[in-house]
């Protein structure tokens, strides 16, 4: 297990190996060649993937794109599967089954599959509401304290890399040349975030062939570049 300064020593190492052919293509071979150069197994498992360091993450410099901060379901227990039922629509890859997928923020409600309804986020009290203007209301939310949980869980510390890059798909690389360890989680950031609609939401509800419910992980998530603003403390390592 890494040490903050072998892991300064480490990621130095790397940075000196210039750029790197991609261990995988596509958007997650940064992710998955940063991983294989520090020794670290890929895994889906909540919790930090360099222990009390913090959790993983890196970026293309010339990209911004959206990462996921945890994946949290909203409560009350098995509310995905009065979702898909109510709002889903039919998945037309998917032999008639049913699918729901909508990116939500507290800014504004969206639209759902060309319709004119949608969903938002709102605070209200202790809990984060998923908000609806469609005709029919199902009540699913949120519990600050579980988002607080679920956060400091997976990120009470980041190790968060940049690298440029050049090429594509198979042929990309990285040269990894920036990294910090940020700390230091504000829960009322977090809250300020959703309401100026910085986080989003992903929800991404399925069916399996049976007609059971298939919750893919409802994913809170921010832009790459603005992922600090949820930290109070940052350390440059690289």
């Amino acid at each position: 297990m890494y040490t903050l300064e072998t892991l300064k020593q480490r990621l130095k190492e790397i940075e000196q190996m210039g750029y790197i052919p991609t261990h995988r293509s596509g958007p997650t071979g940064i992710g998955k060649t940063l991983e294989d150069l520090l020794g670290i197994n890929e895994n889906n498992i909540a919790g930090a993937d360099l222990g009390d360091l913090g959790e993983l993450k890196s970026c293309r410099n010339n990209q911004t794109s959206m990462i996921t901060l945890f994946t949290k379901s909203p409560k009350p227990p098995r509310v995905n599967g009065i979702l898909l039922n109510t709002y889903g629509y039919v998945d037309p890859r998917r032999d008639s089954r049913k699918i729901l997928h909508s990116t939500v923020s507290g800014t504004s409600y969206n639209t759902v599959n060309g319709t004119p309804y949608g969903f938002k986020v709102e605070v209200v009290g202790d809990r984060l509401y998923l908000k609806s203007n469609f005709p029919q209301q199902v009540t699913a939310y949120w519990e600050k304290e579980d988002l607080k949980k679920a956060f400091e869980k997976k990120l009470p510390k980041l190790i968060f890399v940049k690298a440029n890059c050049k090429g594509t798909g198979r042929n990309e690389e990285f040269h990894f040349v920036e990294a910090y360890q940020l700390s230091g989680f504000s829960f009322k950031n977090f809250e300020e975030l959703i309401n100026r609609g910085i986080i989003k939401i992903d929800i991404r509800i399925g069916q399996y062939p049976d007609g059971r419910t298939h919750d893919h992980g409802t994913a809170f998530r921010i832009m790459n570049n603005q992922i600090h603003l949820c930290f109070a403390h940052r350390i440059k390592l690289l």
